[in-house]
């Protein structure tokens, strides 16, 4: 009878436990955290700054340097 109930433990409830541990996890780590959201803010904005200062970039090549792109175009 123990064994009986040992393989049933180990065959069906302790697979299903540990699934069900998992889902749980995986799903509460894909909830974003207040932190997170900042973090992505300030990459967005970042990278909008960076974006404007490789524009302000070009525009100065081009008027300086004509024709540079198709010098450094692969």
């Amino acid at each position: 009878m123990t064994e009986t109930i040992l393989i049933l433990l180990a065959v069906v409830v302790a697979p299903l436990w540990i699934i069900f541990h998992y889902a749980t996890k995986m799903k509460a780590q894909k909830i974003m955290k207040p932190e997170d959201e900042t973090n992505i803010g300030e990459l967005r904005r970042s990278a909008e700054k960076i974006e404007d200062r490789i524009k302000s970039l070009e525009r100065i090549l081009d008027a300086e340097v004509p024709g540079w792109r198709t010098r450094y175009d692969d």
